[in-house]
């Protein structure tokens, strides 16, 4: 059977050490957390048994138990510490090698690491994980996952969805690097945290452009477990990242303390660039790179493929999807109630795609009635009702346990991601799913990383902060007003058309729906120069076009679910971005 999805899972942190456990598991659906007493059959992972990639088929109920087992042999090399990463594993899991627990974990889209060398035994070994998830039925992250799909949710997935992999470390091995480009100081300051008391010490950095040294350094002889070091970059390399000009430096971090066998050596990378909202020349709100003014022209993404529902079925696939998004003309994706894996965030680091990243919605049950249909229909009065103590249980957001989670998954969603240059603002909240607090969600991002954009609450329950005016409309005449937050459209359009050949099996859904492809096409040009471009002159910056791609019943992407052809013709979605981008740079040029 073929090991799938065998790249190296996390660029930003990369070792030479590696060996993926992607592949054939045995597997067992039980209604008990002990070891299964028989096999069900193989897996493949890390496709969630409910995708039909993973050769199962089957949807783990709550309640239920699916139970993972499979046998390795450690990575090559002796001594240190062996590690056993999971990308993502959803929603909760036990770990156990060779009879040992190893540790367990929580939250279905965040990446855990255990390790396990005090488990493990000469020659072949043994490790089985056992997972459940409550999807629906709990008050967890899920995004559009559900137990009964339709419309705009889409089928659930459980267990594991991203690479399982193994690495041989040095006893006091780098657990964690934070690096912190300042585009205005040209600096990088590179911040490790080591396993043990005194691997931090003397910490060694250097940055590398296109292959050539630029910058070499090492920090104090006072650390301890926490290095620092500052680099600067000579004026002569400076390369700005853009879309553009995605410019990647290369930085090598490495301990020196010690004898050389115990060195520890880490490669990253990472971008200059620097995002604000600063007033055009007729003094209206505009989102700039690096001191510039650009209008962020994307689309929606839910990141569902037809074989792997989460996980993408190779990284060509996700390579040449962002390509062909850029050969259209866009420069931004809009990832919506979904993290991806590490990968897909440094393809777009490297192809020039900006990401607005949500974090993943969760709460009780919604009042669907109130919180999405009813807030549309009335929309012009209720965008900005407030999301107080009274409202919580509509939003569902009711128990004081459900909003504590909420508050450490913003903030594993910024730890797992902020090392991707590509990700240019954050949203915490798309609708008022799970929503409660706003304000205070976006002062907790400020603390956790204030080099990005916050788009406080996409669409509506806005409550006035953040640096994003934030639009939803697929109903209602468009007019923009300047004022105190730069204005996106973050979502609209979603003009459906179940293409012949590659219809769904159920219902359709979208917003309105073309008869051909002809249609499709005439009403999306129509869409983008009746309406949207008139308005960019009026302080409209950011659009999000509603989608990348059809999801189940959901037909309205420009591209097909199996990604098989685009729906309207390229030329005209070529021609319509080309034409938003003149306006736009005339409307505020100085």
């Amino acid at each position: 059977m073929q090991h799938p999805l065998s790249e190296y899972p996390r660029p930003a942190l990369r070792r030479d050490s590696f060996e993926s456990l992607n592949g054939p598991w045995q597997y067992a659906f039980t209604k008990a957390a002990q070891f299964p007493t028989a096999w069900d059959g193989t897996i493949r992972v890390p496709y969630s048994p409910e995708a039909p990639a993973s050769g199962v088929g089957r949807t783990l109920q709550p309640g239920e138990w699916l139970h993972y087992h499979r046998g390795f042999t450690p990575p090559a090399g002796q001594g240190g510490r062996v590690l056993l990463h999971f990308g993502a594993v959803d929603y909760a899991c036990a770990v156990e090698v060779n009879g040992h627990l190893a540790g367990g974990h929580r939250g279905g889209y965040w990446p855990f690491t255990l390790d396990i060398t005090d488990s493990l035994r000469p020659g072949r070994n043994t490790l089985w994980v056992a997972v459940q998830d409550p999807t629906g039925n709990g008050t967890q992250a899920r995004g559009k996952q559900t137990l009964t799909p339709g419309g705009m949710f889409y089928h659930a997935q459980s267990g594991i969805w991203q690479t399982v992999w193994l690495e041989r470390v040095p006893d006091n091995y780098i657990t964690e690097l934070t690096v912190t480009p300042d585009y205005d100081a040209r600096t990088v300051t590179v911040k490790a945290h080591t396993a043990q008391p005194g691997g931090a010490k003397n910490l060694w950095a250097v940055v590398r452009a296109g292959g050539v040294t630029i910058a070499e350094d090492w920090g104090g002889d006072e650390a301890d477990q926490d290095g620092e070091v500052t680099l600067n970059i000579p004026e002569k390399h400076f390369f700005p990242w853009s879309p553009d000009s995605p410019f990647l430096y290369d930085l090598t971090v490495g301990t020196t303390q010690g004898d050389e066998d115990g060195f520890d050596t880490v490669h990253s990378y990472f971008a200059l660039r620097k995002w604000s909202c600063e007033p055009d020349a007729k003094g209206i709100l505009r989102f700039c790179l690096n001191g510039k003014p650009i209008l962020l022209n994307g689309l929606l993404d839910q990141g569902y493929w037809p074989e792997g529902l989460y996980t993408p079925p190779s990284d060509a696939a996700v390579v040449h999807e962002l390509e062909q998004v850029k050969e259209l003309g866009f420069n931004l994706l809009r990832k919506h109630a979904k993290i991806e894996p590490q990968r897909w965030y440094y393809h777009c680091d490297k192809l020039g795609l900006i990401v607005w990243q949500d974090m993943v919605n969760g709460g009780g049950k919604m009042n669907q009635w109130y919180v999405t249909y009813l807030t549309n229909a009335l929309l012009p009065l209720l965008r900005h009702t407030p999301d107080a103590k009274p409202l919580w249980g509509l939003l569902g957001r009711e128990t004081e346990a459900s909003r504590e989670s909420y508050q450490a998954e913003l903030k594993a969603t910024v730890e797992a991601l902020r090392c991707h240059p590509c990700i240019g603002c954050w949203v915490p909240f798309n609708e008022g799913w799970g929503q409660f607090d706003a304000r205070a969600a976006t002062a907790a991002l400020r603390a956790l990383d204030d080099t990005r954009l916050i788009d406080e609450a996409s669409g509506w329950y806005d409550q006035g902060g953040g640096d994003v005016d934030s639009r939803h409309n697929y109903f209602y005449p468009l007019r923009i007003r300047p004022g105190g937050r730069t204005v996106a459209l973050s979502e609209y359009g979603g003009i459906a058309w179940p293409m012949p050949g590659h219809e769904p099996p159920g219902k359709t859904y979208g917003y309105g729906t073309a008869k051909d492809k002809a249609d499709l096409t005439k009403r999306y040009k129509m869409l983008q120069w009746k309406t949207i471009l008139p308005q960019l002159g009026r302080g409209l910056s950011a659009l999000v076009y509603t989608q990348l791609t059809d999801v189940e019943d959901e037909v309205n992407g420009l591209f097909t679910y199996d990604r098989a052809a685009l729906k309207p013709e390229a030329a005209a979605v070529r021609s319509c971005n080309a034409a938003l981008a003149a306006e736009f740079a005339k409307v505020t040029a100085k």
